[in-house]
């Protein structure tokens, strides 16, 4: 079992991460963050906004199902939002500069942090 911080230390580590952080989506508060490039208070709040839209419009079309991940791409950056398996309403958030990560392999160590992940 890894803690907050070393799950993000850990996520630190992939070619291209500039910030990841653990986030408690009932509150938007961030429970630990780590690296730089973006306010991550600010993104936290936004992100925890992404989740509950993304989570009610799946109760509104009767999707039984859950989110494995969501990903967004932007010009510069991919970010990756991922629900905790081991948590309900906390989730990943993580931001890679798209010129030098890897999408699959950043998708993969978030999978793998997530299963260690303890609180």
């Amino acid at each position: 079992m890894a803690t907050i911080k070393q799950t993000l230390d850990e996520i630190l580590t992939l070619d291209g991460a500039m910030c990841a952080a653990i986030v408690d989506s009932t509150s938007g508060m961030m429970l630990g963050s780590a690296g730089s490039g973006v306010d991550m208070e600010v993104a936290a709040a936004g992100n925890t906004e992404v989740m509950r839209a993304k989570n009610k419009t799946m109760r509104a079309l009767g999707l039984n199902d859950l989110v494995e991940d969501i990903l967004i791409t932007l010009g510069k950056q991919y970010h990756i939002i991922r629900p905790a398996s081991r948590k309900e309403g906390v989730f990943i958030y993580v931001v890679l500069d798209k010129q030098r990560s890897n999408l699959a392999m950043a998708r993969r160590k978030v999978q793998d942090v997530d299963k260690e992940l303890a609180f």
